[in-house]
């Protein structure tokens, strides 16, 4: 599903009103017309609807993605992924422990354009770099991300990470699937090279790395690279689902 098909947005459409227009055969923007017989699409909201789609189509053709991000409501925020797949920054964090305030980010991972960098601590992990690891990014995309890889990250390097963020771990429970990002991956036979390892293991390799193995460092990094890399296969898959559920479903006809 992608940007143009969608209709809610708008002030005045709901999931309701955007559906009875798709089923109306008014699927893109394009397709509009503002004296469509729809119910719940009056004068008003077609006025609406029209300069919206004329703001949108401005904003899109200028890969404007903070536009879509405060336009569109949350839940709704993982209709920007098709758009903006290859201008998509997945990425992921190792730390030292869970309190941002006390404990250490190891390494980031991030994962763009086919590309994928790991930035460590004491090496090459500074705030400038984060920066512009995400300067090119017109769309971020974690697990769990918002509540941990966010701020962790702004709270340690003092960074604004102000990119529209898809956190898909609430799109996947959308869908049906629940828990964390390995059982995920299992349920929908997205495969790693490495075994998996636990957050505890993460700790202990870095901790090992400190202690002088270069070789702890080396499985810490591909644990954390593969994270990130199968961030854009799970993308794919919750975005494919919802695209299903919400608008490949839709009826044919035109709504008579």
């Amino acid at each position: 599903m992608r940007i143009e098909n969608s209709f809610i947005p708008v002030d005045g459409v709901g999931e309701t009103t955007e559906r009875r227009l798709w089923e109306r055969g008014v699927t893109t923007w394009d397709e509009f017309d503002p004296g469509v017989d729809v119910a719940g699409v009056g004068a008003t909201t077609a006025d609406r609807i029209e300069s919206f789609i004329a703001e949108a189509l401005a904003r899109l053709d200028d890969g404007d993605a903070a536009y879509f991000d405060r336009e569109f409501p949350s839940g709704e925020r993982w209709r920007l992924y098709e758009n903006f797949r290859e201008e998509t920054c997945f990425f992921d964090i190792e730390t030292t422990g869970l309190d941002e305030r006390r404990d250490r980010v190891t390494t980031v991972s991030f994962h763009q354009g086919g590309e994928t960098t790991t930035l460590v601590a004491g090496e090459d992990l500074t705030a400038r770099r984060l920066r512009e690891q995400f300067a090119d990014a017109s769309l971020l995309a974690t697990f769990n991300g918002a509540r941990f890889d966010v701020p962790f990250l702004e709270t340690s390097f003092d960074v604004d990470i102000d990119t529209p963020h898809l956190d898909l771990m609430y799109p996947a429970k959308r869908v049906g699937l629940s828990g964390g990002l390995k059982p995920i991956e299992k349920e929908l036979g997205i495969d790693r090279d490495r075994p998996d390892i636990s957050g505890r293991d993460a700790v202990r390799l870095w901790r090992e790395y400190e202690r002088g193995s270069d070789e702890a460092l080396e499985t810490l990094v591909s644990y954390n690279r593969e994270d990130a890399v199968n961030l854009r296969a799970l993308a794919d898959a919750v975005c494919e689902a919802l695209d299903e559920e919400v608008f490949a479903a839709v009826p044919d006809g035109d709504g008579d």
